[in-house]
């Protein structure tokens, strides 16, 4: 491989699939400047379209009226789950809703789960006092925060041989791993903790997305080297069909590009994505960030460069 993302041709472009969060950006943030003599030029493509949905909000809403969701014996959950920024978002606009309500949401005594610093920082943006009792937010990705919470869940609810529910605030498409290792038939009853899954929002591709993706390749199409890195199944299949990695009669990845002409590589921010792309259309990422993380992707990206070049 030739000297990759270095010297006069400029910055190396890094497609970031996603919507640019506001006012900060922590990928931005990350990839702009120049660090050990490789620069990187970060460039936005929003990929998803969120619609919060009123029946799933509305059963949230009547719960925590109700103070159904508390570490009292009468509550119907003793703990929530948040894996998506977006399920942070229809959550916020809930309590925002109940603003100047003495103690409400009525949830400052039950742990509140989350994978990734990026929810982890949304729902502390949420504005309580006591502030909401975060825990999870390093453990990376869903399988890892479901052991986590079997053992930290448990040890919250010594006290009860069965644990109260979790209840796990979801997007229309989401891995079933956390509900399938928490309520793991093979666990002593004291140990399954029962997960109701309730869906907040719905995802869809953006209508705009394949053809901004598109403007931004053809910019892009002379470099060296660019990459482009997908934080969610959704859109997968609109990025491999503008990359011409797409079968349109298979419906499955192309074979591999001749190495000494390819230019383009590919990054997953997680496991998740990674697995929806090998299992749906037999196609293998170049790198699977490690952690859901701006510092984590780009580890990865080095980590690549470091072993290819």
């Amino acid at each position: 491989m030739n000297s990759i993302g270095s010297g006069g041709e400029g910055p190396t472009p890094i497609l970031l699939l996603k919507t640019k969060s506001k006012p900060n950006d922590g990928y931005e943030d990350q990839f702009s400047g120049e660090k050990d003599c490789l620069p990187f030029q970060p460039s936005f493509v929003p990929v998803l379209e969120h619609k919060f949905l009123d029946e799933g909000l509305d059963i949230v809403r009547a719960l925590l009226r109700n103070k159904q969701i508390g570490k009292g014996p009468g509550s119907k959950y003793g703990g929530l789950i948040f894996t998506s920024q977006r399920a942070v978002e229809a959550f916020a606009k809930l309590v925002e809703e109940g603003k100047g309500n003495d103690k409400w949401p009525f949830i400052q005594d039950i742990p509140v789960y989350t994978v990734g610093p990026a929810t982890s920082r949304a729902l502390r943006a949420i504005p309580q006092e006591p502030p909401l009792k975060i825990f999870g937010s390093d453990t990376g990705n869903g399988e890892a925060l479901a052991h986590y919470m079997l053992e930290h869940y448990g040890e919250w609810y010594h006290d009860r041989n069965t644990k109260p529910p979790l209840l796990f605030l979801v997007g229309e498409q989401r891995r079933d791993i956390i509900p399938k290792t928490l309520m793991d038939h093979t666990l002593p009853d004291d140990r399954r903790i029962q997960v109701d899954e309730l869906v907040v929002y719905g995802t869809g591709v953006m209508e705009s997305f394949e053809e901004d993706f598109t403007r931004l390749l053809l910019e892009t199409k002379d470099k060296i080297m660019r990459w482009v890195v997908v934080f969610s199944p959704t859109g997968c299949e609109a990025m491999l069909r503008s990359l011409d990695l797409l079968d349109p009669e298979t419906g499955k990845a192309k074979a591999s590009q001749n190495s000494t002409k390819k230019n383009t590589y590919i990054a997953t921010i997680g496991p998740t994505t990674r697995d929806f792309l090998r299992s749906k259309f037999g196609f293998e990422p170049d790198v699977c960030a490690s952690k859901p993380s701006p510092a984590g992707v780009e580890e990865g990206i080095r980590q690549y460069l470091q072993d290819k070049c």
